[in-house]
C-alpha cells in the first residue's frame, strides 16, 4: 500500500533534496488540489517524481560535467511542424514543449547548440510517412552538446532497405539523455548514434515495429528492422575512444530483427532492459572494438541474445535472464567498469518495471528517477 503523508512533512522531507521550480510544478500542483492534504508519493527513493531543473541524468550523460538541457529555462510550447521547426532551430529557444501529433514534413535538424530540452506532453507524437531515402527520418541531431529529448513517440513509415534515414540520428554530439520516449517504424532503422557521439544515456526507452517491412529497397535486406546501430562503420576509427552509451531500463519490443544494439568502438553499457522479439536474427551485436558490459537484463523469446562478431574488445554478461532464447548467451573477456554508480533491478524484476514504465510514459517534463 502506497505511504501518505502530509504536505507539511513532505515539504520538510524534501527541502533538503530539491526546491519545487522550474518544469513539473503543474503535475504537483494537479495532484494536491485533488488531495488537498495528502500527496501520494509511492516508493520515494526509486520513483520519485521530481522537476526537471533538479533531475539527475544517470549513467554515461552524468560524466563530462552532467547533461541539464534546457533547465528552468521558459518554455515554448509548438503545436505544428512550422512552429516546431522554428523552435527547434532557435538557438535562443532552451524547452520546447510539444503537443498533440506533428507530421514532419521535412527531417528536422537540430545543430550546433548547447543546453537544450525537447519534451512532450502527454502523447505528444512526431510522424513521418516518408520511406524515400533522402526525405525519410524524424530528427537529425548535429554538434550539440548537453541536450535531453524525453517523452515522445517517433513514429516512422515502417522499415525499407533504401540507405535512408533514422526516426532520429546523434551526429558527433556530446552529453544527451533521451529518457522515456519510443521510437518506432524507421525507415533504416529506430535510432542511431555515430560520429564521435560521446557521453549518451538512453533511459525508459521503447524501440519496436508494427509496421510490416517493405521488400524490394535498393539495399538488397528485404526485412530491414534494424533497431539501433553504434558507429556507423569499421573504418570510422575516429570513434576510438568515444562512443560511450548507456542503456537503462529500455525495451527491445516485438518487431526488432537486429541492431538491439550493433555496437563499434563504443564502451556500452546495457543494464536493466527487457529483449522480447521473436522477430530476432541477434539481439545485442559486438563489432569492431565495442566494449559491452550487458548487465542484468532479461531475454525472452529470443534469437542470438549476444552476437560475437569479428574483432571486438570484450563482452562481459553478468546476472542476466534467459528464457526461451536460442544461440549465444555468453560474453567473452572482461568488459570495462563504469565510472558511474547507478542504481540496479534484480534481472527478476526487471520485466515488469521496464514494460510498465518504458515509452512515453510521463505527464510532461518531469522524471522519474530510477
Amino acid at each position: 500500500m502506497k505511504t501518505k503523508i502530509k504536505v507539511a512533512l513532505l515539504t520538510v522531507a524534501l527541502s533538503s533534496t530539491f526546491a519545487l521550480i522550474g518544469c513539473g510544478q503543474d503535475d504537483i500542483k494537479s495532484e494536491l488540489k485533488e488531495s488537498p492534504n495528502t500527496i501520494n508519493l509511492g516508493a520515494l527513493e526509486t520513483n520519485a517524481i521530481i522537476p526537471l531543473a533538479n533531475c539527475l541524468a544517470p549513467g554515461w550523460a552524468s560524466q563530462n560535467g552532467g547533461t541539464t538541457g534546457g533547465g528552468t529555462a521558459a518554455e515554448t510550447t509548438v503545436t505544428t511542424y512550422a512552429q516546431l521547426k522554428a523552435a527547434i532551430e532557435n538557438t535562443a529557444v532552451k524547452v520546447v514543449k510539444i503537443t498533440g501529433t506533428i507530421t514532419i514534413t521535412t527531417r528536422l535538424s537540430l545543430q550546433d547548440q548547447t543546453g537544450k530540452t525537447v519534451y512532450g506532453a502527454s502523447g505528444a507524437k512526431l510522424v513521418s510517412t516518408d520511406q524515400t531515402a533522402s526525405g525519410s527520418g524524424i530528427i537529425n541531431i548535429k554538434r550539440c552538446d548537453n541536450i535531453i529529448i524525453r517523452n515522445l513517440i517517433f513514429e516512422g513509415p515502417g522499415a525499407y532497405d533504401t540507405d535512408g534515414w533514422d526516426n532520429a540520428i546523434l551526429d558527433d554530439c556530446r552529453n544527451v539523455w533521451i529518457d522515456h520516449c519510443e521510437f518506432r517504424d524507421g525507415v533504416d532503422g529506430n535510432f542511431d548514434i555515430k560520429n564521435k557521439s560521446d557521453f549518451v544515456t538512453v533511459s525508459y526507452t521503447k524501440f519496436h515495429y508494427l509496421k510490416t517491412p517493405k521488400p524490394g529497397g535498393s539495399g538488397g535486406t528485404d526485412d530491414h528492422r534494424f533497431s539501433n546501430l553504434i558507429g556507423s562503420s569499421d573504418g570510422a576509427t575516429a570513434d576510438a575512444g568515444k562512443l560511450n552509451v548507456t542503456f537503462v531500463r529500455c525495451w527491445w519490443a516485438p518487431g526488432c530483427k537486429e541492431r538491439m544494439p550493433r555496437v563499434r568502438f563504443g564502451k556500452i553499457h546495457i543494464i536493466n532492459s527487457y529483449f522480447n522479439s521473436s522477430a530476432s536474427n541477434k539481439c545485442i551485436a559486438a563489432g569492431v572494438q565495442a566494449n559491452i558490459l550487458v548487465d542484468r537484463n532479461v531475454f525472452e523469446n529470443v534469437k542470438e541474445p549476444i552476437n560475437l562478431m569479428s574483432g571486438f574488445t570484450a563482452v562481459t554478461q553478468t546476472g542476466s535472464i534467459f528464457t526461451n532464447v536460442t544461440g549465444n548467451t555468453a560474453g567473452s573477456g572482461t568488459a570495462f567498469t563504469p565510472p558511474y554508480s547507478i542504481p540496479a533491478l534484480s534481472a527478476a524484476d526487471v520485466k515488469a518495471d521496464v514494460t510498465a514504465n518504458a515509452g512515453a510514459t510521463l505527464g510532461g517534463n518531469i522524471c522519474n528517477t530510477l
